[in-house]
This record gives structure tokens, sequence and C-alpha cells, in this order.
């Protein structure tokens, strides 16, 4: 399925990277360090991963939200404040999230698809 592909890349992507471990599209994502790493993996010089701590969580969704949206041109479809109100985050909106930054990030030729 898409979203099965969707999770894989996201793990593919955020391997190695510290305090996170992606294993569904809600909890993974709660302390905004998934999103960082995700973003990171792109824009190694974007910020400095290492200094990011999984406590500071408005400053990580805001972090990776300006990333995607000033690196790769990707909506800011969720809010920093939504985000941190909820202790686990929404799966539907973090999959309609990620869905759209894969898309930016294919249409920036940044992620190579398989091309029919």
């Amino acid at each position: 399925t898409v979203k099965a592909m969707l999770l894989e890349w996201c793990r593919a992507r955020t391997r190695g990277y510290q305090h996170v471990d992606v294993q569904n599209f809600s909890g993974s994502w709660g302390s905004g360090l998934a999103f960082c790493a995700l973003l990171h993996s792109f824009f190694p010089d974007a910020f400095d991963y290492g200094s990011l701590e999984p406590g500071a969580r408005r400053h990580n969704f805001a972090l990776a939200f300006a990333t995607a949206e000033e690196r790769a041109g990707c909506a800011p479809l969720l809010e920093v404040d939504d985000m941190v109100r909820l202790p686990v985050p929404d799966a539907k909106c973090v999959y309609t999230y990620l869905q759209e930054l894969y898309r930016c990030l294919v249409a920036k030729g940044l992620v190579k698809t398989k091309k029919r």
C-alpha cells in the first residue's frame, strides 16, 4: 500500500538518527525529532541535528515545518500549536503532511521514483 511504502521510506531516511524510531504515523512523530531527522537527511546544512532535544517539542516542530517550507516548498499543513497540544499526534494529519512533503521532494528532484 501507499501508506506502508511511505512509512518504510520515512523509516529508511531516519535510520541512525538519535531519538528517532519510526514505527507509525502517530507516536513516532510526537517529539518532532522524526520530522527534523527526515528533513535533515535531505538538507544536512539546514540545522545541527545533534543540538536538538526530544523535550523541546515546540522548537522541533517549528524548525521542521519551517525547513520543509523554505527548502522543499512544502505547505505548512500542520500547526505547531496543534502538534504540541496533543501528546500523540493525529495519524491522519501526520500521514497527509508526509505525503505532501514526499510530493514536494519528488518535484524538486530530491527523491528518485520508479518511472513507469
